[in-house]
């Protein structure tokens, strides 16, 4: 997922994971190691616990949260949550980063599932292996993309607090006025870059399509799914390499024949808010993006029309931006707490309530079975087709290198989107920063 840019920034912001964040974690994590846990274990004396969540949210999301969290103290009279902080989700690795270093930190983390890895580092962050293996989680009815974004060296740092998907939402007045048939489902990048240019019209200001243009996460993870399409990987089985040095220069070919045809909008700021307005203003045919937009798109009113990603060989392939409630040794008492409420807020019947609430898709099977879901889904034109979706996404490598990775495919794709480098160029110069970080030991 996405992820997007969520909340605060619209939900997708909070989803959208950023390279930025987990690269700046990753130049830390060796101050993790010496944290120490708080000395109070905050265990009243009638028993009773208190626990802190850095949780992320605003607006719309928090408000649902609260909802949640009332409804959990009653029921578990015996915990507390304090929902203090203030820490938004663009900021939390250097907020949770810096309090771990400092031996104060929170007891439960709303993290970005890229940056799991380095945040895992830390030996403050709670093994839940063998308390997802108990059963009191509906682990094996999560969606495969979001058990391997919460699983760390075979271990299990988290459990998942959203999770999302990309698709591609079009404008249907735009595609009657080009005279273009809506795309269906098993559509090929061919034909969406040739839409895209049939969509176009400079004179009336409008683009076929957009893509983030600032090189960050948001630029990064709509690649992804061309890439595994080709049959390419993140990072190569050896793990010293990346595994799309032939796959990402056809991934950005894609990429260079839009701008080539001049059908892609180019959002020059963080956070696509650009890219979006001018879609949501009517400019724009075809946007990828993810469900925290449809109420937005609903809001202006527009007739949309949602279809899967496009394809190579007919096979479908998205990406899922899973992001994570990470657990925090603050003592045998608070950590038991903080592990009892995660796992009751990722029950189908509290997950389908924060899914509707925050814009975010099911985490598991369970919850989309719930009648809250499918009632969600129902009166939401195009939420199927993301959550059909879920079952074929996949998820960015839960691997400490992920963020220098990144970075060096972000400005790869940006030298293409300005037309700076050829995409043999752009992939040469991403393969040479990329291949020696993953080169250095972990």
């Amino acid at each position: 997922m996405t992820e997007p840019p969520r909340e605060a920034l619209p939900p997708a912001r909070r989803t959208v994971l950023r390279a930025g964040s987990a690269a700046a974690l990753a130049t830390t994590g060796g101050a993790l190691a010496g944290c120490s846990a708080d000395a109070s274990d905050s265990v009243a004396g009638d028993g009773s616990v208190t626990i802190q969540i850095w949780h992320g949210q605003t607006d719309s999301a928090l408000k649902v949260l609260k909802g949640l969290v009332a409804d959990f103290e009653r029921t578990h009279p015996d915990i507390r949550v304090d929902l203090g902080g203030g820490v938004l989700a663009d900021t939390m690795v250097q907020k949770v980063t810096a309090a771990l270093a400092s031996g104060v930190y929170p007891d439960v983390a709303f993290i970005f599932g890229s940056d799991l890895a380095n945040i895992a580092r830390s030996p403050q962050v709670v093994d839940l292996t063998e308390h997802v293996r108990r059963g009191p989680t509906p682990w094996k009815s999560y969606w495969p993309s979001v058990r391997e974004a919460v699983t760390v060296n075979g271990r299990v740092r988290a459990l998942p607090a959203m999770v999302d998907c990309l698709a591609v939402v079009c404008n249907k007045k735009l595609f009657a006025e080009a005279g273009l048939d809506l795309p269906e489902p098993g559509w090929r990048w061919d034909d969406f870059i040739d839409v895209a240019r049939r969509l176009t019209d400079h004179d009336r200001s409008r683009f076929g399509t957009g893509w983030p243009g600032t090189g960050d996460e948001d630029t990064v993870w709509r690649l992804w799914p061309l890439v595994w399409g080709l049959g390419g990987e993140v990072i190569a089985s050896d793990g010293k390499r990346i595994g799309f040095a032939d796959e990402g220069v056809r991934a950005l070919e894609v990429v260079r024949d839009l701008v080539r045809d001049k059908s892609v909008y180019i959002d020059p700021k963080p956070g696509s808010e650009q890219m979006y307005k001018v879609f949501l203003s009517g400019r724009m045919g075809m946007v990828p993006t993810g469900p925290w937009q449809l109420p937005d798109i609903t809001a202006a009113k527009l007739d949309y029309h949602v279809v899967p990603l496009p394809t190579f060989d007919g096979e479908p392939v998205t990406i899922s931006g899973p992001d994570t409630w990470t657990v925090f040794d603050n003592g045998a008492g608070r950590a038991e707490a903080a592990r009892t409420f995660v796992t009751w807020f990722t029950q189908p019947a509290q997950d389908s309530r924060w899914d509707t609430g925050a814009g975010s898709l099911p985490l598991s099977r369970g919850s989309e079975d719930t009648p809250a879901w499918r009632e969600h889904a129902t009166k939401t034109p195009g939420m199927p087709v993301f959550t059909t979706a879920l079952a074929s996404a996949r998820v960015r490598p839960v691997h400490p290198a992920y963020p220098t990775v990144s970075k060096s495919l972000g400005q790869a794709i940006v030298s293409v989107l300005l037309g700076r480098a050829t995409p043999a160029a752009a992939i040469r110069a991403c393969a040479e920063d990329a291949n020696a970080a993953l080169l250095i030991p972990r």
